[in-house]
């Protein structure tokens, strides 16, 4: 059922529309008395979950009993990443998700399955994980709260997902990973339709439909006209509907459908936001359909301390490295270390460009920075980034192309998080 939607290319939704939406959606469901929220962590700061996470404790007041970041993978939030994503929301209703130990599993996706909807790419049954909290925790409403947009996994972002990785457990998250990137990260960005989403909802139709979970979407984009980050849509609902109005929304928002390939491509890492090439390579995988072969990322990365948000895949990526998908799967034949942790064996084909195109990270200067020698290792070229910034300043470019004084052009991106971009002949619908 859909409770409420608003949506288009054209408005802009401000937090009054937001908290209106989101009460009047409430009020449909009719009166709750234990509630748990699940919105995404401060990587996905932009995404205006958090002050619908701190709307939906101002109408439940003490029956919001549990909030619960999706963070799957990621690190745990800070107190003040919590006081700045969520407001005056108590940090003591924050539960932190461990992703390794906190998690029940509620059914198998049959190998059968999983076999047949990414055409023959992987061959093993899929555990719909999550975290003990949703089955335990004995709530009559679990609002899972996130935005949707074009995303390397899945396809597009959020829904299901935002349950199944968010709150979800080693094997759950680690094959799903590998499942998208067997499958090809280029067939499945920007659909709504893809191999991983098939799962997601084979899992919840037939293990959480038990679960009271209603998803509460939004849609937000950039602004081209005055560099400005707009929402420009609000979905809730507790079924597919509700996902696929939103990603039909997001695919006009966040896509960028490109006539020629660009040669040169900077892309800004907001240092609030972005900290690990598990994140930052967002910059890759977003952009790679759209750069031309021989052509050039460089990435400015100022708060770039680590690869991995979590210690044992960080490790992994530093052994390993971003060398293309041969050499990754080789290495998964050869060492039982990677086998166990696809994600990290899926994030390693997805951060590499294949050869087709160069990769350049500029971290920040900083003691905790990463250093020449650590960005090389893993197959990245390095740059000093006084000397790229000077060059290519973040504060004078615009979002697109960009004419710099020495006539060179380049393509500036602002967060990759926010948008796909692609060379017609290379996406296909």
């Amino acid at each position: 059922m859909l409770y409420y939607e608003k949506g288009s290319t054209e408005i802009e939704l401000t937090s009054e529309d937001l908290k209106k939406g989101l009460y009047e959606a409430l009020e449909k469901m009719g009166k709750k008395h234990k509630v748990l929220a699940i919105p995404p962590d401060y990587t996905r700061l932009p995404s205006r979950a958090g002050e619908l996470t701190e709307y939906a404790w101002q109408y439940y007041g003490d029956a919001l009993t549990d909030v619960l970041p999706a963070l799957g993978t990621h690190s745990p939030m800070t107190n003040h990443q919590i006081a700045h994503m969520f407001g005056t929301l108590p940090a003591s209703l924050i539960r932190e998700h461990d992703w390794r130990n906190d998690v029940v599993t509620l059914g198998m996706v049959p190998a059968e399955f999983v076999k047949d909807v990414s055409e023959g790419a992987v061959d093993f049954p899929w555990p719909a994980q999550v975290n003990k909290l949703l089955r335990d925790g004995n709530f009559d409403l679990i609002l899972s709260i996130g935005q949707v947009v074009p995303h390397e996994v899945v396809g597009m972002a959020n829904y299901n997902k935002n349950i199944f990785v968010g709150t979800g457990g080693v094997e759950g998250i680690n094959k799903s990973h590998f499942v998208g990137a067997a499958y090809g990260m280029e067939r499945m960005m920007g659909h709504a339709d893809t191999p991983v989403r098939r799962i997601f909802n084979y899992a919840s139709d037939h293990f959480a439909n038990h679960l009271p979970i209603v998803y509460v979407q939004t849609v937000v984009g950039l602004d081209k006209s005055d560099g400005k980050v707009k929402c420009r849509g609000l979905y809730i609902g507790d079924d597919f509907e509700v996902f696929d109005k939103a990603a039909k929304l997001a695919l006009e928002v966040n896509f960028e459908m490109l006539d020629r390939p660009l040669k040169k491509v900077v892309v800004y890492l907001d240092p609030t936001e972005f900290k690990s090439t598990w994140l930052g390579n967002k910059s890759i995988y977003r952009t790679r359909m759209a750069i031309d072969d021989d052509g050039e990322l460089i990435v400015l990365a100022p708060a770039l301390v680590e690869f991995g948000e979590d210690k044992e895949i960080d490790r992994l990526i530093r052994k390993y490295g971003y060398f293309g998908t041969p050499a990754t799967l080789k290495a998964c034949d050869e060492n039982e270390e990677l086998r166990n942790n696809l994600s990290a064996a899926a994030h390693l084909i997805h951060g590499s460009s294949e050869g087709r195109f160069s990769v350049t990270y500029c971290p920040g200067k900083g003691k905790e920075n990463l250093s020449q020698t650590e960005i090389e290792s893993v197959g990245f070229n390095y740059a000093d980034i006084d000397e790229i910034t000077a060059k290519y300043n973040p504060e004078k470019l615009k979002d697109g192309f960009n004419i710099m004084p020495d006539g060179e052009e380049i393509f500036y991106i602002s967060n990759p998080a926010l948008g796909l971009w692609a060379y017609r002949e290379r996406f296909k619908y």
